[in-house]
């Protein structure tokens, strides 16, 4: 894709069009790398995506139990008053 660098401000840069954002399941920020005679631009997932419907199907399949204790046999709770 041929696009022009436009002035913001003091800076030039280049709007991202939404419809490119989505596509790459990014959010507002992205990762800018330049490379000899490339500047890439990285889509930066949305942190925890989709971690809802993970927690959902793991309560659902009873796979959302804890691996060890809350509290150990041994820890005396006086220590902490």
């Amino acid at each position: 894709m041929k696009t022009k660098i436009i002035k913001i401000g003091n800076s030039k840069g280049k709007k991202l069009d939404k419809s490119i954002l989505e596509k790459h399941n990014s959010s507002e920020e992205v990762e800018l790398i330049s490379e000899k005679e490339h500047i890439v631009i990285i889509a930066i997932e949305e942190p925890r995506k989709n971690w809802s419907e993970a927690f959902k199907k793991m309560y659902e399949e009873g796979d959302d139990k804890l691996l060890m204790d809350d509290v150990f046999e041994d820890e005396e709770f006086e220590e902490w008053s």
